[in-house]
């Protein structure tokens, strides 16, 4: 197995979250000093895609990393998005153009992104995993990777048909491990039959795993512990023996410091943690949840018609059913449904939502249900 051994530190910088501006543009200088934070403490691997916060994570990437840090400083992955192109002729300007717009000369990883069974069937007949294969040929790549959302038995298929693949992104935390959805273990456990090393995302569940609900924090409270709820979650990831990187998406200084702090001089989950940790996914399956990451999928590219804020719907929908916040009517009806944002009941029930969702989830329905919530 390849261990990447260019890769200081088993953590990662994931960049689709990154801090942000009230005009919805990157802070920029916020970014550059978390870059530098990250790299001064000795990691090196940052993670991007073409699509993230509407091609604004490349040229932040550019803008804040690449053209202050020398290139032997970081790692650099960036991914092969489908809605990017439509035929095998477009792969090539479209890889010209994120080099351009990250501002490098190669990629460090370059991920056949979001892979799924439907994806996947695309994705051969444009020819893109040859492409990417004839890129890494010419060191234009040095390592050709899969991000991947589906079940285990399409990743299977998919490394059965592609052995060349040389690194699988995963979505691994506590609360999916045996999830019937998203098959984390099972798909890890792929992962470790064809001895491929494993990139983690979503550690965090999209945050979900950091503010708990109240049953849920007494349970990790009885640690006693000085950690964050994030530190066990990312610990959790990155225990596993055949993870070679855990992402996280930070968005504030603060938290890349708390990453830092427990990731740097890394020690894995003692079983009394991990026992814990079962307990609270025990917590969340009882309550009702929306397993939603926030990952936005669903309503970039015009994949909602209505331009319904559905992410951010659901996690109003989590607040006020598990969390009990009073807040969530507020946000719902004066700010997440205004300004040519539809609500939850404008659904036309198109599907273009579920056709993307990394988490397999029943959209529709479940804004059925969001509606049910904020009619009360």
């Amino acid at each position: 197995m390849n261990n990447f051994n260019e890769i200081k530190k088993n953590f990662g910088f994931g960049c689709m979250r990154l801090p942000m501006k009230e005009n919805g543009e990157v802070d920029t200088e916020q970014f550059k000093e978390m870059a530098d934070y990250f790299i001064a403490n000795g990691f090196n691997y940052f993670d991007t895609a073409h699509g993230y916060i509407n091609g604004k994570s490349e040229l932040a990437i550019r803008e804040c990393l690449t053209s202050r840090h020398d290139r032997r400083e970081y790692i650099l992955t960036d991914k092969l998005t489908g809605s990017f192109f439509q035929k095998e002729e477009d792969i090539r300007p479209l890889f010209a153009s994120q080099l351009k717009a990250t501002g490098v000369d190669y990629f460090d990883f370059y991920l056949m992104h979001a892979q799924n069974s439907r994806e996947f069937e695309k994705f051969k007949k444009c020819r893109a995993y040859e492409t990417a294969f004839a890129l890494r040929e010419e060191g234009k790549v040095k390592h050709v990777g899969i991000s991947f959302h589906d079940k285990a038995e399409v990743l299977e298929q998919i490394l059965k048909e592609y052995p060349e693949i040389e690194i699988v992104q995963i979505q691994f935390n506590y609360l999916d491990y045996e999830d019937p959805s998203v098959e984390s273990r099972k798909v890890y456990e792929v992962c470790e039959k064809y001895d491929k090393p494993v990139l983690v995302m979503e550690p965090v569940k999209g945050g979900n795993l950091v503010k708990l609900p109240e049953d849920a924090q007494k349970i990790i409270d009885q640690l006693g512990q000085n950690a964050s709820n994030a530190s066990y979650a990312i610990r959790f990831a990155a225990s596993q023996k055949n993870v070679r990187v855990v992402l996280s998406g930070m968005s504030r200084l603060e938290q890349m410091k708390d990453n830092v702090s427990y990731m740097k001089d890394f020690e894995p989950l003692t079983e009394k943690e991990v026992s814990v940790l079962k307990q609270v996914a025990g917590v969340f399956k009882s309550a009702g949840m929306i397993p939603c990451t926030a990952c936005h999928y669903c309503v970039e590219e015009n994949h909602c018609p209505k331009h319904i804020q559905i992410p951010e719907l659901f996690a109003a929908y989590n607040a006020k059913n598990t969390f009990h916040d009073w807040n969530a009517d507020y946000y719902y009806n004066n700010v997440l449904t205004t300004d040519g944002h539809g609500t939850a009941s404008e659904c036309i029930k198109c599907g273009g939502c579920e056709r993307v969702c990394p988490q397999h989830l029943p959209i529709r329905a479940l804004l059925e249900d969001v509606t049910k919530e904020f009619g009360k």
